[in-house]
Parts: structure tokens; C-alpha cells; sequence
């Protein structure tokens, strides 16, 4: 039975701040023990957007502050000024604490305040009424969007939350309403982390994240500048995942995210979130990953091997280094029916397992053999050399060849048609950008061949290293970018340095590396000021490099 994924309610959280003698202190509720939510967690004020929320009298009473302004901060085309009325009509419901004032700027003193609010508990009259009433104003401008968080999928509750961050009204007592709520705590965010970690507080995931966020600040003052100069929010949607340790939150940019939503969409948490050499996992009907136990600088969690099988028929990509484990598990996970061995390139982590698989199974071996270079597998020795454009058909799936040199000259990427899922070896890897490294390495050919991947109609990204990648054509414009920005590094060095050497360069154009691996840097960089001869805008005399323009 396919499980239902619920939509998540929109909602608000309003984040309290105040300066204590050791730091800036922030209130938390502990949630009653019978909530069919986070039970006795200890979060912020909060709750859903009420249809009262966006009643049009908060238009004329905001302080100026339009709902046309208010989406605009948070990215609505209309109705955002409800969540900065639910984030305060929730914190006074829930804690007794308003930021809400008269036309003369004066809030209600502390027994009025309660009076008021034990009327909205009982139902006598509703926030909007009290408001109208009262001829409150709630403290829009006192509010600083700071984060928006997604309830991951597979809860049996979701909300879309906004979380908004402003300092607590002076001179004001909260107190649990006892019925969503029935105890409170000021706390400094360090502290309240220190106790979670103690198993003395229960906090959810957001808030967790959102305590480390503004443990990094030493005032309420500094807090809110923060989330005044923030120019964009993200959604943050946790997702369920399984590691080695348990149950795991992954967020966007980890590098398991994208592959835990394809793998589990309705968050069961089962999808792995940590790559295990040896451990198969299906990424789809037709594809399955084996990773190679050969983790380290430049293969980051290991080798991945890819089996791509349809209709009874079985091809491997990438068989990867010659290492009896992988080589079994790639023998035990292929059940006999392995009648293709394709390779995108020659490196030693990639293609030496050909020449087994080969023995034990009698399958096609197919690539381009290997350059005269260090580090290429020269015993590789493709049955049939392939060509760019050129598919292969397995049982009623189609792998189609794409050239792409760059990191290697006889690099080839894989395309499975019918999945639009590219398998890129070296050519894109998760968590780094590949080294191109000279003679085989061409920056140029490079930045070609990641361009043309543009053109091609892909949904996912099946790396050498590490997890699917997905919004490919996104990933491979920032690769570009990335490459563009060092390319300008380069050029802006040689401008400031005159005639000087690669290794001078180095350190200049690679700060933000560091400096252990500048050994490898120096190798991508070769392959830079080779592009910018190329291209006439740089040349070399002996050691010597300089800028043309």
C-alpha cells in the first residue's frame, strides 16, 4: 500500500530573544506530554495560519507594513503578511507574550494582558477581536525573517514554517497555557544544545539547527542585524535517512539528499545516507551502484560501479580498481548475467576490474584505450573502442555514448535513455571539482564538454564518486562558474605578478585550498594557463608565464 504524502500547513514561529548577564537568552515552551506532535519537545512559540490571519483589518493595521511587502520577503505572490500575524497571535496564545501596542505606542500592562488572554483561551472573543477592541497594533516591524523550514515527508504532521526572530517585549511574564503548552524555559542557545545533548530537554530538528545558527552570536542586537542582511531564505526540508548510526536528518546540500527523495519520496527513512563499499543499492528498476572500498582524497567514499540491467541482460560501468572484495561483490550482485563491461576512462580506480570480470563472465569489454600517461591503466584493452553518438543496447534499455574529454582524454560519460540518468565517471564528481591534469588533461576540452552537456535532455547525474546528483543541467552551470571564477584568479595573477612561474601562482590563485593539497592544484592550473595560451590571452617563455591583454 503506497503510504499518503500529506501537504504541508502553513505556519509561524516567532523566535524570542533577550540579553542576559552571560549572553543573549532565548525562550523555549516544552509541548504537552498528550500532543499528537513533537510531544514534550521544547520548541518555539508557534502554529498554523489561521483563516483570521489574513483578515483585511491587519492590512489597515500593520504599521505600513503591506501583505505586497510581506510576500515579498518571503518569496509569496500574495498572503505573507498572515504569517507575521500568525507568528504573534501564536506566541501570545501560547505564552502570554505580545508584541502588539495602541495608537499611543503603549502595550497592555501585565494583568490586563493576562485577563485578555484567558478571554481568547475560553473563547469568549478571538485574536482579531481582541485586537479590534483593544485598538492593538501587533509589532510587525519588530520582526526579522530568519529561516523557513519544511516538516520532511512521512510525519503524521507537516507544516510550512516560516520562522521569525524578534527581541521579547520588555516587562511582560509568559506563562504555559497548559494545554499546548506547560512549561518554559530563557536559555542560552549553547546551553539548551549542551542539555539536549544530555537527554535533559527533548528539541526537534529545526530547532536544533536553528540554536546552533544564533549560538554564533554575543547579542539580541547582533542576531537581528543578522536576519536583517540575510538577501535570500531557502526551505529547508529535512529528509529521513538510515546511516550507520541510526536514524539521520540530511539537509539540502548534503550530499545524500537528492538521492534519499528519489529513493524514498514518501520518508520511511530506509534510503542509506552513507555510501558502504560493497553494499548494493537499487537507485532505480534498471540500475543498482556497488562502491568499490578504495576511499581516500581523490575517490572520496570509494569507486562507484553502476549495473545497468533490462530485460534479462546486464551491463557494468565502471568495473573499478582491482580489489578482490569489489571485484566478488560486482560477480556475487551481477547473478551471471554480466554481458558488458563499459568504461569511462583508463584511470586506475576506474578500469582495472575489467580484465577479471572478463574472465569469470566472458562479457564484451568496451571503452577507448588508455593515453601514454602516468597513472592510466595500460593493460586495459577494450574488445571494441566506441564512439561518441554511438548506443548500446541492454534488453530494452539503451546506453548511449557521450565523449567528454577533459580530465582524460579518453573519457567517456554513459546515457541511459530511458531514465535520462547520465553516468559521468570522473567528469562530474560529487563534493569536488575534478583535477585536469596536463598532458592528458585539457581545461579547454574540459569546459567544452561540460557546456555541451547542456544540450542533453538529463534529469540525474550517476558520478564516479559519491551520491546521485539531481537539477543536472543547475550542477553543471556551476561547474562552469566555478571554473570561469579560477580561470579569472589566473588571469588577475599573472595581470598583478608580471612574468612569473606556476608554482609562484599557486598559493595566489588557490588561498581558499589548502595548502596540502596545492601539489594537485598545481596540476589544474598548468591546465588553466594551457587554455589561456590557447586562447591568446596568456603566454609562456620557459617557466615563465605573463598575461597578453
Amino acid at each position: 500500500m503506497t503510504p499518503t504524502l500529506l501537504t504541508p500547513r502553513p505556519a509561524a514561529t516567532l523566535i524570542l530573544a533577550r540579553d542576559g548577564a552571560d549572553g543573549p537568552e532565548i525562550f523555549l515552551m516544552q509541548r504537552t506530554l498528550k500532543a499528537s506532535f513533537v510531544a514534550g519537545a521544547y520548541v518555539f512559540p508557534g502554529g498554523a495560519v489561521d483563516p483570521g490571519d489574513a483578515d483585511p483589518y491587519w492590512v489597515d493595521n500593520a504599521e505600513g507594513f503591506t501583505d505586497r511587502e510581506a510576500s515579498r520577503v518571503l518569496g509569496l505572490d500574495q498572503g505573507g503578511l498572515a504569517y507575521w500575524i500568525a507568528a504573534i497571535r501564536e506566541c501570545f496564545e501560547e505564552s502570554g507574550l505580545l508584541l502588539a501596542s495602541d495608537a499611543s505606542g503603549a502595550s497592555p500592562g501585565p494583568s490586563e494582558l493576562a485577563a485578555l488572554r484567558a478571554r481568547v483561551a475560553a473563547g469568549e472573543i478571538d485574536f482579531n477581536t481582541l485586537c479590534r477592541q483593544r485598538g492593538l497594533r501587533p509589532a510587525l516591524s519588530a520582526l526579522r525573517y530568519l529561516s523557513h523550514w519544511i516538516t520532511p515527508p512521512g510525519l503524521p504532521r507537516r507544516f510550512d514554517t516560516r520562522f521569525f526572530l524578534a527581541a521579547a517585549p520588555a516587562e511582560q511574564i509568559a506563562t504555559p497555557d497548559q494545554v499546548e503548552t506547560i512549561n518554559h524555559a530563557w536559555l542560552r542557545p549553547a546551553d539548551a544544545l549542551a542539555m539536549q545533548k544530555r537527554g535533559e530537554i527533548e528539541l526537534v530538528f529545526a530547532t536544533i539547527q536553528t540554536l546552533r545558527a544564533l549560538s554564533k552570536f554575543d547579542s539580541v542586537a547582533a542576531m537581528l542585524a543578522h536576519a536583517e542582511a540575510l538577501e535570500a531564505v531557502p526551505a529547508l526540508m529535512p529528509r529521513v535517512s538510515t546511516g550507520s548510526k541510526g536514524r539521520r536528518m540530511v539537509l539540502p546540500g548534503d550530499h545524500a539528499y537528492a538521492e534519499v527523495g528519489k529513493l524514498d519520496p514518501y520518508g520511511e527513512g530506509q534510503a542509506w545516507s552513507e555510501i558502504v563499499a560493497g553494499q548494493p543499492v537499487r537507485l532505480s528498476e534498471r540500475v543498482r551502484r556497488v562502491t568499490a572500498p578504495n576511499p581516500g582524497y581523490m575517490t572520496g567514499p570509494g569507486t562507484n560501479s553502476y549495473l545497468v540491467e533490462s530485460a534479462g541482460q546486464l551491463a557494468v560501468i565502471d568495473p573499478g580498481p582491482e580489489d578482490e572484495r569489489h571485484i566478488e561483490a560486482l560477480l556475487r550482485d551481477s547473478g551471471g548475467k554480466l554481458r558488458w563491461i563499459l568504461v569511462t576512462h583508463t584511470h586506475i580506480d576506474h578500469s582495472p576490474a575489467a580484465r577479471r570480470l572478463k574472465e569469470h563472465t566472458g562479457a564484451e569489454v568496451l571503452g577507448m584505450p588508455a593515453p601514454p600517461h602516468a597513472r592510466q591503466d595500460q593493460e586495459f584493452a577494450p574488445d571494441r573502442v566506441l564512439r561518441h553518438g554511438e548506443r548500446i543496447a541492454v534488453g530494452d534499455a539503451t546506453l548511449r555514448v557521450v565523449h567528454t574529454p577533459g580530465h582524460a582524454s579518453n573519457h567517456l560519460c554513459y546515457l541511459l535513455e530511458e531514465e535520462k540518468m547520465l553516468f559521468t565517471g570522473d567528469h562530474i564528481m560529487q563534493g569536488s571539482t575534478v583535477v585536469i591534469n596536463p598532458p592528458d588533461g585539457d581545461m579547454r576540452a574540459y569546459f567544452d564538454t561540460l557546456a555541451a552537456l547542456l544540450e542533453e535532455d538529463i534529469e540525474w547525474l550517476a558520478p564516479g564518486h559519491g551520491f546521485l546528483i539531481d537539477q543536472p543541467h543547475r550542477a553543471v552551470r556551476r561547474l562552469l562558474a566555478h571554473r570561469q571564477a579560477r580561470e579569472d584568479k589566473v588571469m588577475q595573477a599573472l595581470r598583478r605578478a608580471g612574468a612569473t612561474t606556476p608554482e609562484a601562482l599557486v598559493p595566489l590563485v588557490y588561498d581558499d585550498v589548502a595548502p596540502q593539497r596545492h601539489a594537485m592544484a598545481a596540476r589544474s592550473l598548468l591546465a588553466h594557463l594551457e587554455k589561456l595560451e590557447a586562447e591568446g590571452q596568456a603566454v609562456r617563455d620557459g617557466e615563465l608565464w605573463r598575461a597578453l591583454d
